[in-house]
């Protein structure tokens, strides 16, 4: 086998490996109910109740995705080290850094899967908006698909696993993502009271007009990039606890990846805060600016260069506020993930390469 021949089917074994785990589908469909809830329970804000709905959902679908990130890229490596079974691989003319790029690829695999299940329910109870009053319309055609999506994905996931052995949570998982996909898309053809939709309407051509009567675009790009932008964010926090993993056991990567994860959350409140005042302190009052503030200056900045900062990935606020999210902010972001998972990936295949697996 090719060198690309290996790492695929490290990565194919590793998808399915980590679909296969309960806390996957457990995750996804806790955090289903949680933004489903956070429909009725946005309409109690007094103000604009879609946006607390949108920050409520987002950050459920960020939690989660991150929770299963964490989980599954420590299990796939640390588990294999712990119980022998990499030496079958290793043994064999396959590199490790083949094996492990394989796995994160596997993993990333895993991940997107997850987010587009959750971006689709989302985006589904998002069409439906919060109900504000009484009079507000209930969206008919989103429960009526995604409910036809849910129990054909269940159901066929049941069927699957009591006639032919296949594991729930997986077939379920790849049942359900492109079923409520075909709904997410049904959806949009038509209005609350099954009314069409016009392709203005579902675009937002025209969106001055829209806007003038109060109507949004029913398909919302902007939520679709704040979406991938996150996903960004879940996939570098995968590269990290996949890196910690190959090093530490389970319950030390866990600590270390949600630790990491903690810090880049607060990246611009710890660092760069820091950074700005002494900053100005420099430039105002440079004969205060000693030796020892020097020195802090350049463990700030060292600290704020190496810590990802995951701020950067959360658009919900841009969303929220009608702004449009700029293709120049966009061409720089992601870099800066691909960056921190290249350089992620990177300590991973050091450490590994050194690690005993016998």
């Amino acid at each position: 086998m090719t060198a690309l021949e290996q790492l695929l089917a490290i990565a194919r074994n590793t998808l399915f490996e980590s679909i296969r785990q309960p806390i996957v589908l457990v995750v996804a469909a806790i955090a289903t109910l949680l933004i489903i809830l956070s429909n009725p329970l946005a309409a109690y804000t007094l103000e604009d109740d879609q946006r607390m709905f949108v920050d409520i959902a987002l950050s459920t679908m960020f939690i989660a995705s991150a929770i299963v990130a964490a989980f599954i890229a420590t299990n796939v490596l640390s588990r294999e080290i712990e119980n022998k079974t990499v030496l079958t691989v290793v043994s064999k003319p396959v590199s490790r850094p083949t094996f492990v790029l394989g796995k994160y690829l596997g993993v990333a695999v895993a991940l997107l899967l997850v987010v587009l299940y959750l971006a689709f329910a989302f985006m589904l109870a998002e069409m439906h908006g919060v109900l504000k009053t009484v009079r507000t319309p209930i969206h008919q055609p989103v429960l009526v698909f995604s409910t036809i999506a849910v129990l054909l994905g269940v159901g066929g996931a049941t069927w699957a696993n009591y006639f032919y052995g296949k594991s729930f949570s997986s077939t379920a998982l790849l049942l359900t993502t492109p079923l409520a996909a075909v709904a997410y898309l049904l959806a949009l053809l038509w209005g609350p009271d099954w009314s069409t939709n016009t392709t203005d309407q579902i675009l937002g051509r025209g969106i001055v007009d829209l806007y003038t009567v109060g109507v949004d675009p029913i398909f919302e790009g902007q939520l679709w990039i704040a979406i991938g932008m996150m996903t960004l964010a879940v996939l570098v926090i995968a590269a990290i606890a996949l890196a910690a993993s190959t090093r530490l056991g389970q319950v030390l990567t866990l600590c270390v990846t949600l630790g990491v994860l903690l810090l880049g959350l607060l990246s611009d409140w710890l660092f760069a805060r820091k950074i700005s005042e002494l900053a100005k302190l420099a430039a105002t009052a440079p004969e205060q600016f000693g030796a020892g503030l020097r020195i802090e200056s350049a463990f700030l900045n060292a600290a704020y260069a190496i810590v990802p900062n995951f701020q950067v990935f959360w658009l919900a606020d841009a969303v929220n506020q009608d702004r449009s999210i700029p293709m120049a902010y966009i061409s720089q972001t992601v870099p800066y993930g691909l960056c921190m998972i290249g350089a992620a990936l990177c300590i991973a295949v050091s450490l590994f390469q050194r690690r005993e697996v016998g």
